[in-house]
């Protein structure tokens, strides 16, 4: 059984291994999110190490790139048990949400991009 928590272990955190998914990752867009994605073999026993993303060029004040960065960690967290539950046994994913919209949006729309983009990569990857 999977809890509600963003545990260390599932942080993407590796800097080769976030080359490696922008070389060799596929990509998906689920407004107002992009989500890059690499079926690989992880060193942790997680199914999937994800990392968030937004970018400094639409949102020059930190604060609202954190602001974004929670609001996707939040709406990932709490919908990670089903996707969690999805994934074929075995399979270990190395996923980066990169938030692509040019204004700021509220944690509703950002979860229902979220809830989509999980379903699609589930149907991708099976």
């Amino acid at each position: 059984m999977h809890t509600f928590k963003l545990t260390k272990k599932e942080r993407l955190s590796s800097t080769k291994m976030i080359g490696k998914l922008f070389e060799h990752g596929t990509s998906l867009y689920s407004f107002p999110l992009k989500v890059v994605y690499l079926q690989t073999s992880l060193h942790s026993p997680c199914p999937a190490e994800v990392s968030f993303s937004v970018s400094k060029r639409n949102f020059k004040l930190a604060v609202t790139r954190n602001l974004l960065k929670r609001r996707m960690r939040e709406a990932y967290r709490l919908n990670k048990p089903a996707f969690y539950a999805s994934i074929p046994e075995g399979r270990q994913l190395a996923v980066m949400f990169i938030y692509t919209c040019k204004e700021k949006k509220d944690y509703q729309s950002i979860e229902k991009g979220m809830q989509k983009a999980l379903k699609k990569l589930v149907e991708l990857i099976d």
